[in-house]
């Protein structure tokens, strides 16, 4: 980190289930040190049933389903030199075809993630940011806004199997509020930071905003006045989920990724004082080449984990008139986010894992950059046929599943009129997207009177 930081806002943008061959491979004959994919590498074939599957360009941009990305799979993905991808998956999926086996080891070619890839050619990719967990999206969630997930790394199984635990673990949003530091969550439906307990005080709660809202206020922000840290959580369900998680497409992603970057460098007083960070959560079953290295355990606890390994690599770009072009080979993961933020603004103790963590603060420079890199491109009229489910595969995944459960504690921490109350009962038997519609409506029910309630106390 420069003598003196010269960034005031950090925004982070944080999607879902994807790794770093499979977004940023394209650039491995592209960019001085990526160590992305390579097709003519023997060591990166994985073997399922007789059939060798190597690592290949022109990833589709919808997947059939979703690969498994729970602690024992990815346990078993990263046997023999990482060489289970595909056979884990085909265990998974029985019903797979081999075209389906070929996507775990298949990558997005230069260019065809247009926003992502522009982002990576003009600024700082880091080829050694690793999932803080080998395991699934919510224990690398609560990573990344707590250092810890309290031992818990397996993913809730459904609406009436949420494995959901009480997790009141220190938060950078309590540590930033100890400082007196402003800070903001935007979400795009049901925002699962609100699993965290400190989350669901008025103080909290009150600093959520609608997705849709972001744009509009990075336009019209006074760098004065704009939180000095912003997270951003995509919108999880269809229609409109822009979260990458597979069979989403991933197109979607790119048009948020877009807007938010786009929108930044149009406040240019904003950009200029601004951190942009880009990352996925975890890997998400797609193939990655490189062995997650040792970690330090973040607590005493070990219910279901040791918490003594990082995840897979993840895509990640660091985004700021103060990054270079090119490459930092720092090993992170995501409590290197919360090191950079603790020791930036002296906030409070966030674990041992984030005291032990490479601050991503190393990639910074103390001079901005005087070159002008211009707007991030949305995607064209290139979309992809988006290819026929795997039967079976349009149900809800356990998180989403587990996302509405948490919404019945939501609802009854909210005042909800008797009309009101008897139309959700109505429309929670209608299905899924009655189901989704009512819980997002608890959402913006919760969160509203939280604003009020902090508006009214000032």
């Amino acid at each position: 980190m420069p003598a003196k930081d010269p960034i005031d806002h950090v925004i982070v943008l944080m999607l879902e289930n994807r790794s770093f061959d499979h977004v940023l491979g394209g650039f491995g004959a592209n960019i001085q040190d990526i160590d992305g994919a390579d097709e003519t590498d023997p060591k990166r074939i994985n073997k399922d049933d007789g059939k060798e599957y190597k690592q290949q360009g022109n990833a589709a941009q919808v997947l059939r389903c979703d690969p498994r990305h729970e602690l024992r799979h990815v346990l078993k993905q990263l046997q023999g030199n990482n060489t289970g991808f595909v056979a884990d998956f085909s265990g998974s999926y029985p019903d797979s075809v081999e075209t389906d086996r070929q996507e775990i080891m298949r990558y997005h070619s230069k260019g065809a993630l247009p926003a992502t890839h522009f982002l990576a050619q003009n600024f700082t990719v880091c080829n050694r940011w690793f999932a803080s967990v080998p395991g699934p999206t919510w224990t690398n969630r609560f990573f990344v806004h707590s250092g810890t997930s309290l031992g818990r790394v397996e993913m809730p199984a459904g609406l009436m199997d949420a494995n959901l635990h009480w997790y009141n673990q220190p938060t950078v949003y309590d540590r930033l509020n100890e400082r007196g530091i402003k800070w903001r969550i935007y979400y795009g439906d049901i925002p699962q930071s609100l699993m965290l307990v400190n989350q669901l005080t008025p103080r909290n709660a009150a600093n959520y905003a609608p997705l849709n809202q972001l744009t509009v206020d990075l336009a019209a922000a006074d760098p004065a006045t704009f939180p000095s840290y912003t997270f951003i959580e995509p919108a999880y369900y269809d229609p409109g989920a822009c979260d990458d998680h597979p069979p989403h497409n991933v197109l979607e992603g790119q048009v948020l990724i877009a807007e938010v970057y786009n929108a930044l460098i149009r406040n240019e007083a904003l950009w200029k004082s601004t951190l942009l960070v880009l990352v996925y959560d975890e890997h998400g079953g797609l193939y990655d080449h490189v062995a997650p290295p040792a970690a330090v355990p973040p607590d005493h606890h070990c219910e279901e984990y040791t918490f003594d390994q990082l995840g897979l690599r993840v895509p990640a770009i660091l985004i700021s008139p103060y990054v270079g072009k090119g490459v930092c080979s720092e090993v992170f993961d995501h409590t290197s986010l919360l090191k950079y933020l603790t020791d930036k603004w002296q906030l409070g103790p966030l674990g041992a894992r984030t005291a032990a963590a490479k601050s991503i603060g190393v990639a910074l420079s103390a001079k901005a950059r005087t070159d002008a890199v211009g707007a991030a491109p949305l995607p064209g009229a290139n979309a992809q046929e988006p290819p026929a489910l795997m039967p079976g595969r349009r149900q809800l995944h356990g998180g989403q599943t587990a996302l509405v459960s948490m919404t019945q504690l939501l609802e009854s921490m909210t005042k909800v009129e008797g009309d009101s109350l008897q139309s959700r009962v109505k429309r929670l038997v209608t299905g899924a997207d009655g189901i989704i519609d009512v819980a997002m409506e608890r959402v913006e029910d919760f969160l509203g009177q939280a604003r009020d309630s902090a508006t009214k106390t000032g």
